[in-house]
């Protein structure tokens, strides 16, 4: 399977802006498209991770695994973005052993979010 890194490429960043000013998401998204992705890592940009406050954004998924949200990351975060991601992707569950994640995402994890699982279960 590959893993997937989405990046908002909305994001602002907290910082105000001119409307037609480049956002800091689409600048990191832009740093991250430019260089080598792991073969089994997928750039996608989407319009927004709904962390405004902590942007510019990342997720990291693939099926079966938990999925991590991170913030506050920049264009010169790109090549350890790319090595957490790598690390992801080869692990079998998603859980990097911290001490092997880089220090952007032993810090800015903003959300941990259990694997989907079908068929929904309640929560008893």
């Amino acid at each position: 399977m590959t893993a997937t890194l989405y990046v908002c490429t909305t994001c602002r960043a907290g910082e105000v802006l001119e409307e037609d000013a480049p956002r800091p998401g689409a600048l990191l998204h832009a740093a991250l498209s430019a260089a080598d992705a792991p073969d089994d890592v997928e750039v996608v940009g989407v319009s927004c991770l709904s962390a405004c406050s902590q942007g510019a954004a990342v997720a990291l998924s693939e099926p079966g695994k938990w999925t991590y949200v991170y913030g506050r990351m920049t264009p010169a975060d790109a090549p350890d973005i790319l090595a957490g991601a790598a690390a992801y992707a080869a692990s079998t569950d998603g859980l990097v052993p911290w001490r092997e994640r880089p220090v952007q995402f032993r810090k800015q994890s903003l959300a941990r979010v259990p694997p989907f699982q079908m068929p929904l279960e309640a929560a008893e």
